[in-house]
């Protein structure tokens, strides 16, 4: 759900996934079957887990970088179409899979703003690394490891302005966000937050006289 949550929606999707080529095959068919069981629908049924795109201009958008992927040749593992049947008049696109992709293909590149995970495959901890930093944003980003020395050497390594340790998306507004790049400048939240409203006055005094 780092990417799903909101329907992709969210300035902080975890959009692009790494995975360890090792698993990359057992991953990828767990989450094509994770995608394929998540109920779309009116967003205030509690019983629906994802629901429409914003509008109709978004829903091109994103079925437009689907074309995209496909035609890069990632592989497109599960989802990208639109839902028909009951749903067709809405805005809903089917949680999307691509697998096998590249970290220069323009999924990767560029933001979606829609229910499509990108997996790109990596062998080290390095090329994990430079891979994550190999982008023009960097607002957020998530590690999963059993290593705790793996999870400090990725949280200090990676250039964004919050990282999750085995888990995504949890805030707290005492602690602020903020991001790097492209992703903006400063941070909101928290005591800077607060701070950035007021008055602040400097003094000089002089008391040799």
């Amino acid at each position: 759900m780092a990417c799903y949550a909101n329907s992709g929606q969210i300035c902080a999707a975890g959009t692009r996934l790494f995975v360890q080529r090792g698993i990359h095959e057992e991953f990828v068919k767990r989450l094509n079957a994770f995608s394929r069981g998540l109920r779309l629908g009116n967003g205030l049924d509690p019983k629906v887990d994802l629901g429409p795109l914003i509008s109709q201009r978004q829903l091109d958008r994103v079925m437009r970088y689907v074309a995209i992927g496909s035609g890069e040749r990632a592989r497109l593992a599960s989802g990208g179409r639109r839902l028909e049947g009951a749903l067709a008049k809405g805005f809903f696109v089917e949680p999307t899979v691509f697998a096998d992709a590249t970290n220069d293909m323009t999924i990767a590149r560029e933001e979606i703003f829609g229910p499509v995970v990108t997996v790109i495959p990596f062998d080290t901890v390095e090329e994990a690394l430079a891979l994550a930093n190999d982008t023009a944003f960097g607002l957020a980003g998530g590690v999963w490891t059993r290593s705790l020395s793996t999870a400090h050497r990725m949280a200090r390594g990676i250039r964004a302005g919050t990282i999750w340790i085995n888990g995504y998306g949890v805030l707290d507004p005492v602690v602020g966000f903020g991001g790097y790049r492209m992703s903006g400048y400063g941070w909101k939240g928290g005591k800077d937050h607060v701070e950035s409203f007021l008055y602040p006055k400097a003094v000089y005094m002089n008391l040799d006289d």
